[in-house]
């Protein structure tokens, strides 16, 4: 298997790198730390500047920096004061779009719960010291595994951005169907 490259992150279309990202292998490999493996079952895309549940949406910031660099980085950030969320920054430098890693199965040296952005950053040790780290590195990387035959991607509305009107709506959210490491579904309220 080989590691994907930074074309693949540099795809205009943050939507179909959250969807290829499925099925494929994450492994983080951090100096004296154990090796931990597995397979990405869920994302989520955010489309740049213009997406208003993203947080590139406030532009460039000390934050969001990583966002508008170069495709295949870690942007990692911190909510609720205590979880971390790990992002592969995607699309063209200045696009501020990336995906956010939601759901793993565990294939290798994970024993925490893997669903949900915050228990995978836990489970794979991944903190703020991770932000700006080479995806394409020898770190954090990806492994380009295919999806398995009859094994289906299923499209549905992000989770927690109600905040971002018209955009919580969005089918930007992309998961192995009927897997158990997937996070629990949106309640969203109807569209008015």
């Amino acid at each position: 298997m080989s590691k994907l490259e930074r074309d693949f992150y540099a795809n205009p279309n943050c939507a179909e790198v959250a969807h290829g990202l499925i099925g494929k292998t994450l492994v983080v490999h951090k100096p004296g730390q154990p090796k931990r493996v597995g397979r990405i079952v869920e994302t989520e895309a955010y489309l740049g500047p213009h997406d208003l549940a993203a947080h590139s949406s406030k532009g460039v910031t000390a934050r969001t920096q990583v966002m508008f660099g170069e495709p295949g980085y870690v942007y990692v950030y911190l909510i609720y004061g205590m979880h971390h969320c790990m992002n592969l920054v995607s699309g063209p430098v200045g696009s501020g779009s990336g995906v956010l890693l939601r759901g793993l199965e565990p294939i290798e040296g994970i024993t925490l719960p893997t669903n949900g952005p915050g228990r995978l950053c836990k489970a794979l040790g991944i903190t703020r010291a991770d932000y700006g780290t080479d995806a394409c590195g020898k770190h954090i990387y990806v492994l380009d595994t295919p999806l398995a035959s009859g094994e289906q991607v299923e499209k549905s509305p992000r989770i927690g951005v109600d905040y971002a009107g018209d955009w919580a709506h969005e089918l930007l959210r992309f998961s192995m169907k009927d897997s158990p490491y997937v996070s629990k579904p949106p309640k969203l309220k109807p569209p008015k």
